[in-house]
């Protein structure tokens, strides 16, 4: 997806089929389990939000479009991510085919989905013009886009993140180099280091960097950072970095000198301060400061191709924990399985339903969205599902033991809301019930409700 106009006739044609293909394949390519959707699950809800298409918002010397998603139930002073397409894409496009917009329907934040001028090209991250704070091309444009969102819509400018795929992933470090006092994060997919692409002309291409090719020192790449925005002394924004080993339009040789560039720029150790494998097939390695947060996260993803991030799978979830957008950060926030200590299982949806009533159980992990649950700041355990988002509720708002651990659509009451406590405990906020795991089965399909908390491993749990 990833490539200026003089792509060959080959390769445009080889694109399309791997686009029209990915639906199928992406399963085997990255080895994680996709459910079958449902029609419930399939569907966009009748209420849902759409894009609004906004022209004039200021200085914008490429010709930029701009396209705003603002959800029905947007907070107040609300969070901006700027979303960015990949080389013969658009805003509608990535709108269309990433669950960013799901994920701010569930938690009110703003997306900005731009595109480029001419229509279905590359960014601009290859110029002199482009690599520069203020110094035109693209970034200037894109910076209006952000500046309106805030003037008009009431966007919160302490709040403000990015995230692309391709090209778009590429734009997202650039964006963070040129104006690190306007980002608190980003998280780019498939991306190359900045000033890699550099070739002194408007989208240019460089095939050594886009073959992995280009391997500088940490304290180079940071020093090319630093050289965007020479005055800056304050903090710099967070980075997350995704990869596909198996991307053959952008090398996986870019993950590693992107985490180079970036552990440089934060300050933080070249050796990872843990590594571990959240869901089948993702190896992440995580840069953190010395009070133990991360700075820089990185997920090679097994398999993959060039095709990130993957709808359907919680990829673009664990971008928007990372950021912060869903309220998570705290010791007991997060997004991830929910692991049942004494079964060995995970808390599942079964048959990855959208169906309200639905009791949950456990069952063997599979890393699929129907066991990716996030603890919100509302103390929801939510998951999203085919653009559906479903909370985990104490059926009925049952207080009694035996109560059943149910899907029922976001509502904000008590009985939708969990602490995720110190001991392991998961309990019910209405009643104070833990969530357990009937008759502390380990068998698959076991079902899950509300116990007296009992000290029992099989009500013991961990989220990520």
């Amino acid at each position: 997806m990833l490539r200026p106009q003089s792509l060959t006739s080959r390769l445009v044609s080889r694109l399309v089929s791997r686009l029209l293909a990915v639906l199928l394949a992406v399963g085997v390519a990255i080895g994680v389990g996709l459910p079958a959707a449902s029609p419930a699950a399939a569907a966009s809800p009748a209420t849902a939000a759409s894009l609004t298409q906004i022209t004039n918002f200021g200085t914008n010397p490429t010709g930029l479009q701009m396209s705003l998603y603002v959800p029905n139930r947007v907070k107040a002073n609300p969070s901006i991510l700027l979303a960015l397409h990949g080389c013969q894409g658009s805003g509608p496009y990535l709108y269309s085919s990433t669950d960013f917009a799901a994920l701010a329907d569930q938690y009110g934040f703003l997306v900005i989905y731009p595109s480029t001028n001419p229509a279905g090209s590359c960014w601009d991250v290859s110029s002199d013009q482009a690599l520069s704070r203020n110094g035109g091309s693209d970034p200037v444009g894109l910076m209006s886009m952000i500046t309106y969102t805030e003037q008009h819509y009431g966007g919160n400018p302490n709040a403000v993140f990015v995230t692309g795929e391709s090209s778009g992933g590429m734009m997202t470090n650039v964006m963070l180099a040129d104006y690190p006092d306007v980002f608190k994060a980003g998280a780019a997919f498939m991306g190359v280091p900045y000033h890699c692409f550099y070739t002194g002309t408007v989208r240019g291409w460089n095939g050594p960097c886009a073959g992995g090719q280009v391997s500088l020192t940490a304290q180079q790449w940071g020093d090319l950072v630093r050289g965007a925005d020479p005055g800056y002394t304050g903090p710099r924004p967070r980075v997350q970095l995704w990869h596909g080993t198996a991307d053959t339009t952008l090398n996986h040789n870019n993950l590693a000198e992107e985490t180079k560039q970036w552990t440089n720029v934060l300050g933080v150790s070249q050796s990872p301060s843990s590594t571990d494998t959240p869901v089948t097939n993702w190896n992440r390695a995580r840069y953190d400061s010395s009070p133990g947060t991360p700075q820089v996260e990185s997920y090679s993803i097994g398999g993959a191709g060039h095709q990130l991030p993957v709808q359907g799978t919680p990829m673009a979830a664990y971008a928007i924990h990372f950021m912060g957008l869903d309220g998570g950060g705290s010791s007991t926030g997060g997004t991830g399985a929910l692991h049942a200590v004494g079964a060995g299982k995970c808390l599942d949806d079964p048959n990855a339903t959208t169906t309200a009533g639905t009791q949950q159980q456990t069952y063997s992990c599979s890393g699929a969205a129907n066991q990716t649950w996030t603890h919100t700041s509302s103390n929801e355990l939510t998951l999203t599902l085919g653009g559906a988002t479903l909370c985990l509720d104490a059926n009925a708002r049952g207080t009694a033991n035996g109560t059943k651990a149910i899907v029922w659509s976001c509502n904000g009451q008590t009985n939708q809301q969990w602490n995720l406590n110190a001991n392991g405990t998961v309990t019910s906020v209405l009643s104070g019930l833990c969530l357990d795991v009937t008759g502390a089965s380990t068998a698959d399909s076991a079902p899950v409700e509300l116990w007296s908390c009992d000290g029992g491993s099989n009500q013991q749990w961990t989220l990520g």
